[in-house]
């Protein structure tokens, strides 16, 4: 069973830090892209950062240099850093396994995310 456990969210102010945790289990990310999402109220979930099975890192416009996503296969964990927080980056973040189009994801079960509030 596929799964995933999002944690280290949290509430800072405009310019801080935070670094996000994926843990998953029921398959092996090394055969996987894996990709952060998120979700602002009344938008739809969107692509944030994702990483190739490969290393091809691609990165949403809007993060401009802000955020580094990266991978610990051994231990099946994904990490978002994300640095100089902006109030738009508001929302709950999500992992999941992405396909090398960066279009879509490959399992239709997400975790429960977790929240960022960014205050200015």
């Amino acid at each position: 069973q596929v799964r995933f456990v999002e944690s280290g969210g949290g509430s800072v102010q405009a310019g801080g830090s935070l670094t996000l945790s994926c843990r998953t289990s029921g398959f092996n990310i090394s055969f996987f892209g894996m990709g952060w999402y998120r979700q602002a109220p009344g938008k739809q979930r969107e692509l944030v950062a994702g990483l190739s099975n490969n290393d091809t890192i691609k990165y949403a416009d809007f993060v401009k240099g802000r955020f580094t996503i990266s991978r610990v296969s051994a231990k099946n964990l994904v990490r978002l850093q994300m640095n100089s927080l902006e109030p738009e980056d508001t929302a709950v973040y999500y992992c999941n396994a992405v396909m090398s189009s960066w279009r879509s994801h490959w399992f239709d079960s997400w975790g429960q995310g977790t929240q960022v509030t960014v205050s200015s």
